[in-house]
């Protein structure tokens, strides 16, 4: 597997700022939209977008080229500090094959989503080397009280140094040791269906994070084993799970989650952690710089997830 490129890391975002909100695949509640806009502005934001976001096609947030243009210019906009995501939903692979790269490259910046935008984030990061953000979006978390973490979200966007990130207190352990690696992953259903395509995800060295909504135990052992079948888990240093919401056959299934995952990537040897609230979260969405160096320590029942250099320039 070829090595991965140098990190780009984006300008760093100052309150004041604007901030570019898009819609690359699902379309929006619109009073969630709102609400979103209006607490990034108390938190010191200015937003902008096109008035495009509104458009719908079928269950996509308007045309594969209206999406790919609003993505491209808010990168190429000189009053856009950084790029937010409305929500995930489905559609973003669409743009995989459409986006101008090179406008990327050209012009990096802060991006932020999860869930469906997984694909995008994975595919800048391994295509251009952008370091990207899998954090908290307009329509999901923004738009409610208690929906992120600001001090993970401060650190990632702001911050010029090291960072250890704000775990909540149900992070637990599920095999322990300690690694460094590049942070870099997402959404799990979506990591999967990469896989055997031009844009498959690049895993070595990584401390790879994953996470996803109501997925049932099955489900989720079926694309660890894929992941595990493709050799995507040969060359992983560590592996950090998110809190996995939802994901349960029924309410009295007998036995966990963390026991099924446990079962296959218990001979891996290296650390794992499970409960990570990063992405499809109950509250408190922790922002996670992709394509940065980390350090993941699982000891004693602990766990500790360090970011060892700056997200952003």
């Amino acid at each position: 597997m070829p090595s991965r490129l140098q990190p780009v890391k984006p300008p760093a975002l100052r309150r004041g700022d604007t901030i570019g909100i898009v819609a690359p695949a699902s379309n929006m509640n619109h009073d969630d939209f709102t609400a979103g806009c209006e607490a990034l502005n108390r938190a010191g934001y200015r937003t902008f977008y096109l008035d495009s976001i509104f458009e719908k096609d079928l269950y996509f947030a308007g045309s594969v080229e209206r999406r790919t243009h609003e993505l491209e210019e808010m990168f190429e906009r000189d009053d856009i500090r950084a790029i937010v995501c409305v929500r995930g939903g489905y559609g973003a692979n669409y743009l995989l094959k459409t986006l101008d790269l090179a406008k990327i490259k050209a012009h990096p910046k802060i991006f932020v989503g999860y869930s469906d935008i997984t694909a995008l984030l994975t595919y800048l990061n391994d295509a251009t080397g952008l370091v990207t953000f899998h954090g908290p979006m307009i329509a999901k978390d923004w738009n409610h009280a208690g929906g992120i973490n600001p001090p993970s979200w401060q650190a990632a966007v702001a911050n010029i140094g090291a960072w250890e990130v704000p775990l909540n207190p149900e992070a637990t352990a599920l095999m322990e040791g300690e690694a460094e690696g590049i942070l870099y992953g997402g959404c799990l259903s979506i990591l999967v269906a990469s896989i055997g395509t031009p844009y498959q995800i690049k895993t070595d060295g990584t401390i790879l994070f994953l996470e996803d909504l109501a997925a049932k135990p099955f489900q989720v052992d079926r694309m660890l084993m894929q992941l595990k079948f493709a050799g995507l888990l040969d060359k992983v240093r560590g592996l950090v799970f998110g809190q996995m919401l939802e994901c349960i056959q029924t309410a009295g299934q007998g036995y966990t989650l963390e026991e099924v995952i446990r079962r296959i990537v218990g001979d891996l040897n290296v650390p794992v952690a499970y409960g990570v609230r990063s992405g499809h979260v109950t509250s408190g969405n922790i922002t996670l710089p992709f394509g940065v160096t980390s350090q993941l320590s699982v000891k004693a029942g602990q766990v500790s997830l360090e970011i060892l250099e700056s997200a952003v320039s």
